[in-house]
């Protein structure tokens, strides 16, 4: 039975309770006579702490707080893809229709549509034995994703009995099924979850597979692997959110989950509406059968900002279980740490470094530990890859949260504020930018890719890291002084950075290209190299004669000369290197 208290003391979202010993660690509960929602953050011997995640103007002393008994949770089950929620799953659409254009107080709208009926393929039979996750049945939730009912992961037994194929709400029960103590458990299509509690799998398995982008300087010089980590830290203007829609539009996952977590309202108002309007380019069909947005924008509660990752990787584990690969984009972390302060900080908690919190390391590393490449208790093989915005205060990257993300995740894309204003995008910095998955990735690469890949990149690496140790000689005594062999150096690092490293994300073919033709692209320019190093250095012919050619530019310009599909036009350009006579 739900027992009921009343408000002590409000400070913002936190707000205290007396003499409520029933309530517990993490608990939901209603608070005030509008039943906003919220959760237990502390419990004392004479008070407990709650947070709310909505907004508290208004709320008095001596208004109740109703306990649940429950753990804040999500609601999980077919519906949830191609939505738009909030940080704590309330659907946006619903909000509007109930409230209009801004969310009012104490709105409880049920996640999924609970009266729309689904095909039902069942796929289990009476007498059973099912373990937690085995799967009863499977709908087509959209044209692209098959959602599969499956046994809640903290139930297992024989089935007592279960319906035949055909039209359910998330209302019905499906099936019963008897647990080892004797209890009857209903099972229908819905189920629910903890948000801060990771759901289990039956094995976390090696990182074997790169996520790819269709981003030249991610796929060939940073990959990152299916159910790893990346951060993308760059101060304002940089690309970050850029760099994010472009993952989200072109990656491999199966599913997107993107987080606008304590961003500008206007911001994310275009990402929904540039999400609503793309096309998937593997399938043709809306991107947005395969994707599952929450908007928690600046304006909205600051608790519910700090829920909102939790309720977007709790969404991803579910689809991971059915067997999927799922990418998060979390924009921004640092908008989620500073909700964290900000709570932290009407809780009078000690301070540690800028403010923040002393447990915000270990907030992360829960954070980015829930990812990974597991094989899930159903038998199926899943992931989860996160990838984190980090928006540090004037681009300083010695900030806590950037240092702190940096320690949790293996993946590393520095945003350079002045490759961005030089128009360079994406503005990711490869002297500053690693991936530790590479001895991961290798044998994936060179299995399916080339099995010189590994030493070609490392050849374009050396390149880049030549020319920076160049550049600090240019700046002091300039170019003229350099021998022909450095200069050649300078020359084609910059084929490499226009020609290559840069990709614009507006051009018909240049926004993806596959990673067959990323490769294509980068033996020309090594071969160029080779070629023009024999020219200069054996034969002493003078590098400008080379530059008079044209060949130079004609290999920069082979990302937008060469299509997708048509990479027989690369043999072309090795033709016109091999012609080059002096």
């Amino acid at each position: 039975m739900n027992q009921t208290a009343s408000i002590y003391g409000i400070n913002g979202p936190v707000v205290t309770v007396k003499d409520a010993p029933w309530l517990t660690m993490m608990e939901m509960v209603y608070v005030g006579n509008e039943r906003l929602i919220g959760e237990v953050i502390a419990v004392h011997d004479d008070a407990a702490v709650i947070q709310v995640y909505e907004e508290t103007s208004g709320l008095t002393v001596n208004e109740p707080v109703v306990s649940t008994g429950t753990p804040m949770e999500v609601t999980l089950g077919p519906g949830l893809i191609g939505n738009i929620f909030d940080g704590i799953e309330r659907p946006l659409k619903s909000v509007e229709a109930l409230s209009g254009a801004f969310i009012a107080r104490g709105l409880r709208p049920e996640a999924i549509d609970m009266d729309k009926k689904w095909d039902i393929k069942v796929l289990a039979h009476e007498g059973m034995m099912v373990t937690p996750c085995t799967i009863l049945a499977e709908t087509q939730e959209t044209s692209l994703i098959q959602h599969k009912i499956m046994v809640p992961p903290n139930i297992e037994g024989e089935i007592l009995s279960i319906g035949a194929s055909g039209s359910y709400t998330c209302r019905d029960t499906l099936a019963e099924i008897k647990t080892p103590d004797g209890k009857v458990k209903k099972i229908g299509l819905i189920q629910h979850w903890p948000i801060r509690t990771p759901r289990p799998y039956g094995r976390r398995d090696p990182i074997s597979m790169p996520l790819i982008t269709g981003q030249r300087i991610l796929d060939i010089l940073f990959p990152l692997a299916k159910g790893g980590t990346a951060a993308i830290p760059g101060g304002f203007g940089t690309g970050k959110t850029m760099t994010q829609h472009q993952l989200a539009k072109w990656s491999d996952a199966d599913i997107i989950i993107y987080i606008g977590c304590g961003e500008r309202g206007n911001e994310m108002t275009q990402v929904l509406e540039d999400f609503t309007g793309l096309i998937d380019p593997k399938s043709g069909q809306p991107l947005m059968n395969r994707t599952l947005l929450i908007a928690n924008t600046s304006n909205m509660p600051v608790a519910a900002r700090e829920a909102s990752i939790y309720t977007g990787v709790t969404l991803a584990e579910y689809y991971r279980d059915m067997g999927y690969h799922v990418a998060i984009m979390a924009d921004s972390t640092s908008r989620w740490a500073e909700a964290l302060r900000e709570i932290s900080g009407r809780l009078e908690e000690m301070p540690a470094e800028e403010g923040f919190p002393a447990y915000l390391p270990s907030r992360l590393s829960g954070f980015y530990e829930r990812a990974g490449y597991v094989h899930t208790l159903n038998g199926l093989d899943g992931s989860v890859t996160l990838i984190g915005a980090v928006s540090p205060q004037g681009g300083d990257f010695s900030e806590p949260v950037t240092q702190n993300t940096k320690r949790f995740t293996r993946c590393f894309w520095g945003l350079d504020k002045d490759l961005a204003y030089a128009r360079h995008y994406p503005a990711i910095n490869w002297l500053s930018s690693y991936s530790e998955y590479i001895d991961d990735l290798g044998p994936w690469y060179t299995e399916n890719v080339d099995p010189d890949f590994l030493s070609a990149r490392a050849d374009i690496i050396r390149i880049l890291q030549e020319e920076s140790s160049l550049m600090d000689i240019v700046k002091l005594i300039g170019a003229d002084v350099l021998p022909e062999d450095q200069r050649l150096t300078l020359e084609i690092a910059r084929v490499i950075r226009v020609g290559f490293l840069q990709q614009n994300a507006y051009h018909t073919t240049d926004t993806y290209v596959p990673i067959a033709k990323q490769y294509k692209m980068l033996k020309v320019i090594l071969y160029l190299y080779e070629k023009c190093k024999d020219f200069v250095v054996k034969q002493a012919i003078p590098l400008s004669q080379i530059q008079k050619t044209g060949i130079f530019d004609r290999v920069i310009k082979m990302k937008y000369d060469i299509e997708n599909d048509h990479p027989e036009k690369f043999d072309a350009v090795f033709e016109a290197i091999d012609a080059l006579q002096f």
